[in-house]
């Protein structure tokens, strides 16, 4: 299947000076938390403009933001990152090409070897970095990215490893080892999903794109276009929705997705997901034990042909999702917020949309969810986590992509 018209081609590196300057600080108060606490996309005309007005009780930019942005760092193509425990100064970031960065407080950037080859090319690529949830004790890894197979095949793959630093600023990933693979690996370099998270029972997730062939996200003899869960090992737990069907259909959690790039666990410990639809369709889903959301028999968007695919209401016996989008957002990165930075945000979502060129706010009120605020920012956002200050951090997508931070207008503006 040819790459989904919502690709963006890559931005040259000139772009850089077209945009809006930020706003100066040192690197090291950056990242010390001084102060207080390439997917599917459409053209950014398809995206309505930011945003709803403020809270009223917070103070704005000049631009009507309630943020100050700053630039910390620039990557090569960055796709995820994640910080390490301790003083908060060094973040980890994964290239899509296939390196592991670790910047540290005074700006500069060293590199972690030990990283697998990965099928460059497309979507594909070294993908997400998560850490165990006891790293502190066993310096675990996780990693995902995009394996060649035989012939003119693929997958996704994450793998574990531990985190050895040097005194050069760098490190190395030891005892590498492969813990889930999508089955069967297929043609093309898309909808490989592999983002990664932890629950609250200490169980790996992990989302598996449906890679543009349709079909295989009702099979239950493939894992491609599901939502899967396992040991941090790569054991099947026992007490998993389809463990007594045995084989590939135990991994499974939950089935009917398309591209999922948003993996993420509220303060209730439910776990939240969001995938790109084919033409429109964006969703944020629930995710529910062993529920099927539909894809590709159902969608609240069309096939990019023009072919028409059956909403969700048509099909009530499909687990539908609490929100859609159309015009799309190619919704990519999913953190829930719970820092004293921003108060007036806390259970809140925060998605990075790439062709919306946006950082889109949710709030919830039980098991629903709606957009509440769209922020318009220079450039597709690939990534968005909540830093250790309460900061949020956003990594724009491409080959000179940004590494910012979000913090408070009164924590920059001063008395």
């Amino acid at each position: 299947m040819p790459a989904s018209p919502r690709t963006a081609p890559r931005r040259p590196a000139a772009a850089a000076s077209t945009r809006r300057p930020l706003v100066p600080a040192l690197l090291v108060a950056l990242l010390c938390g001084c102060g207080a606490g390439q997917g599917d996309a459409a053209t950014p005309a398809d995206t309505p403009p930011a945003t709803q007005a403020p809270d009223s009780q917070h103070a704005v930019a000049a631009d009507g933001r309630p943020f100050t942005i700053e630039q910390v760092a620039t990557f090569d193509e960055p796709w995820a990152m994640t910080f390490l425990p301790g003083d908060g100064r060094r973040l980890l970031v994964t290239e899509k090409r296939g390196a592991l960065r670790l910047l540290h407080a005074d700006g500069t950037i060293g590199r972690v070897d030990g990283v697998p080859a990965v099928d460059y090319g497309g979507q594909g690529g070294l993908g997400d970095v998560v850490l165990h949830p006891d790293f502190a004790d066993n310096a675990l890894v996780y990693i995902s990215y995009a394996e060649a197979g035989e012939g003119d095949t693929r997958g996704a793959a994450v793998a574990r490893a531990r985190l050895q630093l040097d005194e050069d600023g760098g490190g190395r990933l030891d005892g590498l080892e492969v813990v889930w693979r999508q089955v069967p690996k297929v043609a093309g370099r898309g909808h490989y999903g592999h983002r990664i998270a932890f629950g609250p029972d200490g169980k790996l997730w992990i989302s598996s794109g449906e890679r543009q062939k349709f079909d295989p996200a009702q099979d239950m003899q493939a894992n491609l276009g599901k939502v899967i869960r396992l040991d941090d090992d790569g054991g099947v737990p026992a007490d998993n929705p389809f463990a007594s069907q045995g084989g590939i259909a135990a991994q499974v959690w939950s089935l009917g997705h398309r591209n999922p790039l948003g993996l993420a666990f509220d303060a209730q410990g439910r776990l939240w997901e969001h995938e790109m639809g084919p033409a429109g369709g964006d969703e944020l889903n629930l995710i529910e034990r062993g529920e099927n959301y539909g894809y590709p028999i159902v969608s609240n968007g069309d096939h990019y042909d023009g072919r028409p695919i059956p909403d969700h209401d048509t099909r009530p016996q499909f687990n539908a999702p609490e929100v859609t989008w159309n015009p799309v957002i190619s919704p990519a990165g999913l953190v829930f917020y719970d820092g004293a930075a921003f108060p007036q945000w806390q259970g809140d979502a925060f998605i990075g949309a790439l062709s919306g060129h946006a950082l889109v706010r949710v709030e919830f009120d039980g098991d629903g969810a709606r957009e509440a605020e769209r922020f318009a920012m220079e450039d597709r956002i690939r990534e968005v986590e909540q830093g250790p200050d309460g900061a949020l951090w956003l990594l724009e997508d491409g080959e000179d992509g940004r590494l910012l931070r979000l913090r408070p207008v009164a924590d920059v503006a001063g008395p």
